[in-house]
């Protein structure tokens, strides 16, 4: 079974309740065919058919309700989770779906996470690499991270759009083209070099757009821990293979290799991040991989086996 981990729905009311509760970054998911009417669902199926994909596992990141009110935002937790699981519910054949919690709001998160975790397609949590401005290791966020590994949950990690707080990517119109990717990035090197991935074994972690850079920076990562993460429990060469990437890179064949290399292929799942590839697009988020020159029993398991394996559907 082909399932596509990195992949959008965006319903128009979710996007209006958060516009109304002071989010303005809601116009650039307007418009782009990710809303669940039957239209635009039956549009995005099509495409899916025509790519071969089987299911997707939709995702609301990075609009995932971080608001400043706890309220606030435990109520667009249960409004997109509900909705998620609806759709999973109509179209089981098709859709999985990440849960997203109220972080930085510690007790709502793992209020919704015991009230969503186990509903019937709900295979994980989509978090962003930071929770409103903090780091996911912040020790205030601990008991989320113990129940997480409680349960042996799969965790998603998207971009949040806020450029690593940089104004030199920012003000700079940089925010998707290199902060997002310089997000992914820095959240695998503060899982690593804080010791998350050992200290909660049990979450399964996957990483946006192959971890960012870190396919190229594992061996710099490697020769400088010794003075500046000295206390990391491995070497991040080594840490970094026990965590999952999804497969966007915009058709990058280059980068495809880069990660085979230096997280192994078993540790590569596909992705599109429908619907910002769309048309066309998606369907070479399929083809890049089938023609990057791969081994072959590789090739199958980006595609199809390794997804299943790390959502428990295998």
């Amino acid at each position: 079974m082909r399932i596509d981990t990195h992949a959008h729905v965006y319903p128009s009311d979710y996007l209006d309740f958060l516009a109304d509760s002071g989010v303005k970054t809601t116009g650039g998911q307007r418009g782009l065919g990710a809303d669940d009417t039957d239209k635009e669902l039956e549009a995005r199926f099509s495409l899916m058919e025509r790519a071969g994909v089987d299911r997707q596992v939709i995702s609301a990141s990075p609009l995932t309700g971080a608001l400043p009110d706890p309220k606030q935002a435990a109520a667009a937790a249960r409004m997109i989770n509900d909705r998620y699981v609806a759709l999973v519910d109509r179209h089981p054949d098709r859709f999985l779906a990440f849960a997203v919690l109220p972080l930085p709001h510690v007790d709502a998160a793992l209020a919704e996470l015991d009230r969503v975790l186990d509903a019937p397609g709900v295979v994980g949590v989509a978090l962003t690499t930071s929770a409103a401005g903090r780091a996911l290791t912040d020790p205030a966020f601990a008991p989320v991270w113990q129940e997480l590994d409680r349960r042996g949950t799969v965790m998603y990690l998207h971009p949040a759009g806020d450029g690593v707080a940089s104004p030199q990517i920012t003000d700079h119109h940089l925010t998707w083209m290199v902060g997002a990717p310089v997000e992914d990035t820095v959240v695998a090197a503060q899982l690593i070099t804080r010791g998350f991935v050992t200290r909660y074994p049990r979450v399964r972690i996957l990483n946006s757009h192959f971890g960012g850079a870190l396919p190229m920076l594992l061996e710099r990562w490697d020769n400088l821990a010794h003075f500046e993460a000295p206390e990391a429990p491995l070497p991040p060469s080594q840490a970094a293979r026990l965590m999952w990437y999804d497969t966007v890179a915009h058709s990058s064949q280059s980068a495809l290799r880069a990660a085979v290399q230096a997280v192994g292929a078993d540790r590569l799942v596909l992705g599109s991040d429908f619907p910002y590839q769309g048309g066309e697009h998606y369907l070479d988020t399929v083809a890049y991989i089938e023609r990057a020159g791969l081994d072959a029993e590789d090739t199958r398991g980006i595609l199809a086996g390794n997804a299943e394996a790390l959502l428990g559907l295998a």
